[in-house]
């Protein structure tokens, strides 16, 4: 039975023994389709981040999608083109059972105001990453990416610990979130900026903020107690990133780390200009978006301009993935690109071993199933550092949103051991109900963004789109229950195309084989990739492993 969801009451939280699919296949990614919703931003409006990812193009698509999931054969493939169910195809077994294609635009046409105007016509909708393919599972999809991320710093910059360190960063949505519970994981005093109070009180009553401060100077009196205490906290205050890093630095304040993950990316549906209210946005978004668009930039360049001048202090500044230096270098600041992106800063020696975001969501609904598969993940990698000290912090300190789910940056052969694992539990009947396995689309062979995921290439090869092309038709040839290729939308629009997957261990032998073959060349082609491109940990990985990497 779906559970009580009081974070949006119309939206309960799927799971119990029942089917109302054909097979568990299908009611897992009924399931899966159902958790983006009841996690999401705004569903009511079938958004679940982002500003404009969704998880269908429109309710009548919604409905024909849960219609046709619970009719599917196993023999049988649903097609879907941009959040809307278009076919059903007769395959067989072995094929995906849904394969989607979100907001793909030919290249000359990929730009922001020809998406909305798609956008309004209803021919297209945006999936963001893992919204539109049923895949995100609340902010905890990318806190152990941002909990990493500090840590990679904490041991370049401030001998392994960040006790007593002072993050700013802004952005309370449905990545950025995750942000105040990472930064308190990883040891130090985050203070995060929202404009959005609904956002950050929402925050601090699933367990992921400390506190919600009144004013700029008490927020900052509390981050300096922290420091000085060596305490780890998360501080909220509400107001305007464009106005309040600017204002931090002319007190001559320099934090220690400072990023931003605001919706930059989007100047009509996310960023929030300084100077305007949630009421007045709302209005100029259907009255004078052009309006919103170029107050936006202009915020953004005095945002940026702080971060910037942080950066000459000394601060570990970078960019974490939202577009906010394309934006704020289109607005006049010419060495925006001064700042770093995360990836190449900070993951990329991760990604060229396959070592990514891997998640698995327990369909069940039932907490203790993921319980056993921590402690399974703890027997299986004791040597594996990163994911044995994950899963222990994530245990006492990361709230389940939605279906109980886990991330855990796993690599080219653990992912595999892993779900291969679970599934011969699910078929013993260990665990209450089967366990769907998928990634986030930000994957070692799974992405082409120039500004974000593959910045810096060292072969040159930033914007080369062939490869989550070539990972989507890998991942069909391997029998993945769900494939999907996303290109972006709004103001991600012509940037960026990603590949994602997803595959239900049912207890099956047809299951088992899934999995195996699926996560396997899911992550051979990551490592292939850095390999391609020449990097040394790529090259290492592919030949102690086995890779079937071709050298010319």
């Amino acid at each position: 039975m779906p559970k009580p969801n009081p974070r949006h009451p119309d939206f309960p939280i799927p799971g119990g023994p029942a089917l109302r699919a054909k097979s568990w296949r299908a009611e897992g990614l009924l399931r899966l389709l159902e958790n983006v919703l009841s996690v999401g931003e705004a569903p009511d409006k079938l958004i679940v981040y982002a500003a404009l990812g969704k998880a269908a193009r429109t309710w009548p698509a919604h409905a024909a999608i849960v219609k046709s999931l619970t009719e599917i054969e196993e023999d049988e493939t649903l097609i879907i083109q941009s959040g809307k169910p278009v076919g059903i195809l007769k395959t067989h077994p072995g094929a995906p059972m849904v394969i989607m294609a979100n907001c793909n635009i030919v290249g000359q046409w990929a730009k922001a105001d020809v998406f909305y105007d798609m956008e309004r016509k209803g021919l297209i909708c945006w999936g963001g990453l893992t919204a539109g393919a049923w895949q995100y599972i609340g902010s905890q999809g990318v806190i152990q990416g941002t909990y990493e991320i500090f840590m990679r710093i904490a041991e370049r910059r401030f001998g392994g610990s960040l006790a007593g360190r002072f993050i700013l960063t802004a952005g309370l949505g449905g990545m950025g979130g995750a942000q105040p519970l990472a930064g308190r994981m990883a040891g130090a005093a985050i203070l995060c900026i929202d404009v959005d109070e609904d956002r950050a009180k929402m925050r601090q009553d699933i367990g992921f903020l400390d506190e919600i401060a009144p004013d700029l100077d008490s927020a900052l009196a509390m981050i300096d107690a922290a420091c000085a205490e060596g305490r780890a906290t998360s501080i909220a205050l509400i107001g305007n990133a464009a106005e309040i890093y600017p204002e931090i630095a002319a007190r001559g304040i320099t934090p220690d780390i400072v990023t931003d993950q605001t919706s930059a990316h989007d100047l009509v549906y996310g960023y929030i200009p300084a100077g305007y209210d949630l009421p007045r946005v709302r209005r100029l978004r259907e009255q004078n978006p052009e309006e919103l668009i170029e107050a936006g930039r202009i915020s953004i360049t005095h945002h940026v301009a702080a971060m910037l001048e942080f950066q000459a202090r000394g601060a570990e500044v970078f960019d974490n993935g939202n577009l906010i230096r394309t934006q704020a270098k289109q607005g006049g600041i010419e060495n925006a690109f001064d700042i770093p992106i995360f990836t190449e800063a900070y993951l990329r020696p991760l990604f060229c071993r396959a070592i990514g975001p891997f998640r698995w969501m327990a369909l069940s609904g039932e907490e203790s199933d993921i319980a056993r598969i921590d402690d399974l993940v703890l027997r299986m990698f004791p040597e594996n550092g990163i994911v044995t000290n994950w899963i222990r912090l994530a245990r006492a300190h990361v709230p389940f949103e939605g279906l109980p789910a886990r991330i855990a940056w796993l690599g080219h052969g653990e992912r595999t051991e892993l779900a291969r694992a679970v599934n011969r539990m699910v078929a013993s009947g260990e665990l209450a109900g089967p366990v769907a396995f998928s990634r986030d689309h930000l994957d070692a062979g799974a992405m082409a963004h120039p500004n974000i995921m593959t910045e810096g290439m060292r072969d040159g090869s930033d914007a080369i789109a062939d490869w989550p092309l070539i990972s989507a038709m890998t991942l069909c040839s391997s029998g993945a229950d769900l494939v999907v290729v996303h290109s972006g939308g709004g103001g991600y629009a012509g940037y960026m195309t990603s590949s994602g997957v997803t595959i239900v261990a049912d207890g099956t032998e047809a299951a088992d084989m899934r999995l195996k073959l699926a996560l396997t060349n899911d992550t051979a082609l990551g490592v292939i990739r850095y390999a391609d491109a020449g990097y040394a940990d790529a090259l290492d990985e592919a030949q102690k492993k086995a890779v079937g990497h071709v050298k010319l």
